[in-house]
């Protein structure tokens, strides 16, 4: 059924009024406020049909209407106006990204802090895909007592916290060939090309095979997102809606929050060409909370994947708000990106 310009307008009032107030819109004050054209009961006729095709519910029979989840994808997808930012809001995103690291782990709690300052949710960061990550160099350093140190250098990082057990019998010269043959085989591949050596490639390797198994497992370890790439901001901030009074809606977002895996996987997307994605509670992602929503964006710039953030929040969400916060952060590290190499292109040309 298609819906008419009135509906569609009354619908717009209600999502808007009840994301500013939390307060259930009623008839009368649609019409005393934002129709003074329309009669009360005309407007209390168009929000019983609205409520029919499942846009709006209502608490109690005698009080005002709020929207569905239904009603917060129409409204995102079909009347939500496209958003700028304030002067003071930009110039806050670009003093917070003024600063030329290059450190990916700094990249990503810097965006993760802003999104969650402008839009006043908890916000979630997760790096660059590490699959992308072209290995440089990778070697095996002995520690003693049987184990060496795999030390891997990739374009954004340097690995160095797994540790390999060394065969009885294998001597310091073994470790050092055993080195450069994992270095040749290696180098210059990203890491979603290391992991799958397959069993053929290692069977090769005669007394370093079980050497090169265990860098192939620490390889496929740093393939994925682990807890340290997994940035939270603002967790506190959750407390400033009023939906969290309930004690209930308090432990489904403490439980989300508190699980960098489950984290990973509520924000997480494979489709590097979605830049900005909406989960409207548990109906759009079981992973979700049915009192939460999740807004994310994947960001890329020069070619590159600058990873994926995310903002966690009631389904009474700004979203509005949220969306415009996100693109803009995307525009500004685009504009940092492009800058970079520009820079780099610059110093190569001198």
């Amino acid at each position: 059924m298609k819906m008419s310009d009135r509906k569609k307008k009354i619908l717009q009032i209600v999502v808007d009024e009840y994301i500013n107030t939390a307060v259930p819109v009623s008839s009368k004050s649609i019409a005393e406020k934002h129709l003074t054209d329309v009669s009360s009961a005309t407007v209390r006729n168009e929000l019983a049909s609205l409520e029919e095709l499942g846009y709006l519910t209502q608490f109690h029979t005698s009080g005002g209407r709020v929207p569905s989840p239904q009603a917060y994808r129409f409204y995102i997808e079909e009347l939500m106006e496209k958003g700028n930012l304030s002067d003071k809001d930009l110039d806050y995103i670009e003093k917070a990204f003024s600063d030329k690291s290059n450190d990916v782990e700094h990249l990503v709690k810097s965006v993760s802090r802003v999104i969650s300052e402008l839009t006043d949710y908890t916000s979630v960061g997760i790096g660059p895909n590490p699959d992308e990550e072209r290995i440089r160099n990778i070697a095996l350093l002995s520690c003693g007592d049987g184990r060496a140190l795999l030390v891997i250098v990739t374009g954004t990082r340097i690995l160095r916290d797994s540790f390999i057990d060394i065969p009885e019998g294998m001597t310091e010269e073994d470790l050092d060939n055993a080195s450069r043959v994992i270095a040749k085989l290696f180098c210059g591949k990203a890491l979603s090309e290391a992991k799958d050596v397959e069993e053929e490639v290692l069977s090769e390797f005669g007394q370093y095979r079980q050497v090169m198994h265990e860098v192939v497992d620490a390889l496929k370890s740093y393939s994925r997102p682990r807890d340290e790439d997994v940035v939270l901001s603002g967790a506190d901030k959750i407390f400033k809606h009023p939906e969290y009074e309930d004690i209930e809606n308090v432990k489904n977002f403490l439980t989300v929050i508190s699980s960098k895996d489950k984290l990973a996987e509520i924000i997480g997307d494979d489709n590097d060409e979605i830049q900005i994605s909406v989960k409207i509670g548990s109906c759009d992602d079981k992973e979700v909370p049915e009192d939460c929503s999740v807004v994310t964006a994947t960001y890329s710039a020069g070619g590159k994947n600058l990873g994926t953030y995310g903002v966690i929040g009631p389904i009474r969400m700004d979203y509005h708000k949220v969306i415009t916060v996100l693109e803009n952060v995307g525009k500004a590290l685009e504009g940092i990106v492009g800058n970079k190499n520009k820079d780099k292109k610059d110093k190569k040309d001198e």
